[in-house]
C-alpha cells in the first residue's frame, strides 16, 4: 500500500528515526509536517526541520517544517492546528521525539527527570489529545488513521528498572499510551500502536551516549520500513500492539536484514533495552 497522499505529523523528526520515517513516506508521495526544536544547526548534533524538509522534498513528498517545543501546550496547539490547514488534515501521527538519560537514581537531577517526563510521557499525551479530532474526521473519510509510538514492549521485570529507573518510567508512560488509547479509540477506527528496535539504531543522539558502541547495531531504515508497514495495515484491525522491528518485518516475508547493518556483516549486534 502506497502513503502516497497521507498527511503525517511525526514529533522529533529533524534527524534520526523520526527523518527516517518520514523519508520512507516522503518516497510515495506524502505531506509529512516535521515538529521538533532545532531550527537552528548544531555542530554536536546535525539536522534541523529545514534541513530534513529539503530531504523530504528532494525523496518526493511536501514538507512542513515547524518549529515546535512539545513541552509547551499551546506551541503543540498551534503546530497540529498549522498542520491541519496546511494538508487538509491529519491522517498518521508519529510520537518519536523522546528524551534520555541513562542514570541510576540517585545520579539523576530533577531536571533531567522532569525533561524525560515532559517529552516522553506528557509530550506523547498531549499531542495524541490534541490530533485526534483530526485523526477522527481522517477514520469517517476512510483514510485508515494510525497512531505510532517509539516505545518498547511493557515488561514489568526489575532488569529494565534497576539501572535507570527514571528513563524505564518515561519510556513505559509512552508505551501505557499505546496500551489506553487503543482500546480507547478503537471505536474511531483509529489504530494505535508502538514500535521499537531489536538492536541499537545508529543516530547521532546515540553516539553522544557514551559506552553505547553504534557500529554493533542498525541503521534507522530499518524502522522506517517497518512503520511504513504498520500504516500499511487496516487500522481497525492493527491496534494495540507493541512491534519488534524485525519480527514485524519476517511477517512480511523480509528476513534478509543485512542492508541495515551498521557495519556489513555484523553477527553479534548490541541489542536494545527492555527485548527478553
Amino acid at each position: 500500500m502506497s502513503l502516497a497522499g497521507k498527511r503525517i505529523f511525526v514529533t522529533g523528526g529533524s534527524r534520526g528515526i523520526g527523518l527516517a520515517i518520514a523519508l520512507r513516506a516522503a518516497q510515495d508521495g506524502a505531506l509529512i509536517a516535521i515538529a521538533a526544536k532545532t531550527a537552528e544547526a548544531n555542530p554536536k548534533l546535525p539536522g534541523t526541520i529545514f534541513s530534513a524538509a529539503k530531504e523530504i522534498e528532494v525523496a518526493g513528498g511536501t514538507a512542513l517544517p515547524i518549529q515546535c517545543d512539545i513541552r509547551d501546550e499551546a506551541q503543540i496547539e498551534a503546530a497540529i492546528n498549522k498542520t491541519a490547514e496546511q494538508f487538509g488534515g491529519i491522517d498518521i501521527l508519529v510520537n518519536n521525539a523522546s528524551a534520555i538519560n541513562l542514570t541510576r537514581t540517585d545520579q539523576t537531577p530533577a531536571k533531567r527527570f522532569d525533561l524525560m517526563f515532559d517529552v516522553n510521557v506528557r509530550g506523547t499525551f498531549l499531542v495524541s489529545q490534541a490530533a485526534l479530532p483530526h485523526l477522527r474526521q481522517s477514520a469517517e473519510a476512510g483514510r485508515n488513521p494510525h497512531i505510532l509510538n517509539l516505545s518498547p514492549p511493557l515488561s514489568m521485570k526489575a532488569v529494565w528498572f534497576k539501572n535507570h529507573v527514571a528513563y524505564t518510567m518515561a519510556k513505559y508512560g509512552m508505551s501505557m499510551c499505546v496500551l489506553g488509547m487503543a482500546e480507547e479509540f478503537k471505536r474511531d477506527g483509529i489504530g494505535v500502536n508502538a514500535l521499537w528496535p531489536r538492536t541499537v539504531i545508529d543516530t547521532a543522539a546515540l553516539q553522544m551516549i557514551p559506552g553505547i558502541d553504534a557500529k554493533a547495531g542498525r541503521t534507522p531504515q530499518i524502522l522506517a520500513d517497518a512503520a511504513h508497514i504498520i500504516f500499511s495495515r487496516d487500522a481497525k484491525e492493527c491496534t494495540g500492539n507493541f512491534f519488534v522491528d524485525d519480527t514485524l518485518l519476517a511477517s512480511e516475508g523480509i528476513t534478509d536484514l543485512e542492508k541495515y547493518s551498521v557495519t556489513p556483516g555484523t553477527k553479534d549486534f548490541l541489542l536494545d533495552f527492555f527485548l527478553d
